[in-house]
Parts: structure tokens; C-alpha cells; sequence
């Protein structure tokens, strides 16, 4: 993908309604308290795996579960995750102190594939929203780079170099338009619809 090419697409995110989370992106540092290191880590493991909208509701009720003293079991029914979920909010602190205690990108990465639920393509998420500048190669990824006979990171990281946006920026730019389908060169892909009302619990 050519740099001009780069800048068409970012052009059309922007007008999208996504500048914000395009400065966001550019802008974004490790979090200074705990409270919004678990929010981050929270975020990723209940998207993990799951439609966006969808984790996007779990998570709210999970936090004001966490925020008022209750169980997130009351409202999300994945045992694994809320084990992860809780064992990560008990250990905020703690957990906060030793990612800022790494110096590098790499090894931040690294730290975050030791978290509970945190795998080896969802590390690039969590690593993402705590301020790393690296790319997550997903499928919308995978698939661009894949037309110019690349890798994620390798695609991402020329982008960043040509264009001076972050390697992370050019990762969300690029992943929007697709999930959009504002990328001409991608055919959509087919949705299948997911059941998650299991997942709620009931009160």
C-alpha cells in the first residue's frame, strides 16, 4: 500500500466520525492509575472473541459491578473471563507498577501475554490501548496485508515510517475503513450473527 493511498483511506475514517479516535490513537500514554489499567485489560478480555457491540454491554455492567462491590458474575455468565476479570482487578495496583516498571515497547508486548485471558493476538490490543505503538494483527490485518504481500506489523510499521502517524494509528485506520467496508480492495466479509444472550446472566 502506498503512503497516498494511506492518507485516501485515513481521509475517509476521518470523515467517517472517527477523528477522535484517530487522535486518540496518536495521543494515547500508559495509564497513570490503577483504576484505568483495569479498565483497559477489562475492555480487551470481554471483546475478546465476541461482536463488539455486544462485549461493549457486558463490560459496562461488569464495571459498575466491580465500582459498586459486586460480583461480575451477577451479569456475565464466561467463568473464565470473570475469573480473569476479577483476579485483575485485585491485583490493579500491583499489575500497574510492574508494566511501567518495563522500559521497552517490546517488552510491555511481552508482559501483556502474561495476563489471565490475554492471548497471543489479544496482547496487541490490551498492549495497543496501555500506550504501546504496535499493531494487532487481526483479520482485517492480516487480510490488507496480505494483497501487497506483507505482514501486519511490516505493512503497519512502513506506513508509520512514510506518513509519521503511529504504527498503532495506521493499524486503527486501516482496520475501521475495513470493518466499514470502506476499503475497496477488501470484499466483505460474512457475518454470522452470534447468540449471546446466554452470556448475560439473570437477575
Amino acid at each position: 500500500m502506498t503512503p497516498h493511498r494511506y492518507q485516501e483511506i485515513r481521509r475517509t475514517v476521518q470523515a467517517g466520525g472517527y477523528g477522535h479516535d484517530i487522535d486518540w490513537s496518536e495521543n494515547v500514554k500508559a495509564p497513570a492509575l490503577p483504576m484505568d489499567f483495569a479498565r483497559e485489560a477489562i475492555f480487551v478480555i470481554c471483546n475478546s472473541g465476541m461482536n463488539r457491540k455486544a462485549a461493549r454491554v457486558i463490560y459496562d455492567r461488569v464495571i459498575e459491578c466491580l465500582q459498586t462491590g459486586n460480583s461480575p458474575r451477577l451479569v456475565f455468565r464466561h467463568e473464565g473471563k470473570v475469573d480473569a476479570i476479577i483476579e485483575i482487578w485485585r491485583g490493579r495496583a500491583k499489575l500497574l507498577a510492574e508494566f511501567l516498571s518495563l522500559l521497552t515497547d517490546e517488552e510491555r508486548l511481552a508482559w501483556c501475554a502474561t495476563l489471565p485471558w490475554v492471548g497471543p493476538i489479544t496482547k496487541y490490543h490490551l498492549a495497543k490501548n496501555l500506550g504501546v505503538d504496535c499493531a494487532k494483527p487481526d483479520r482485517w490485518l492480516d487480510r490488507i496485508a496480505a494483497l501487497y504481500d506483507t505482514d501486519t506489523h511490516t505493512l503497519c510499521k512502513s506506513l508509520s515510517e512514510a506518513t509519521g502517524d503511529r504504527i498503532a494509528t495506521v493499524d486503527y485506520v486501516l482496520w475501521r475503513a475495513a470493518a466499514e467496508g470502506w476499503m475497496r480492495e477488501l470484499k466483505p466479509i460474512e457475518q454470522t450473527p452470534r447468540e449471546i444472550g446466554g452470556l448475560f446472566a439473570t437477575t
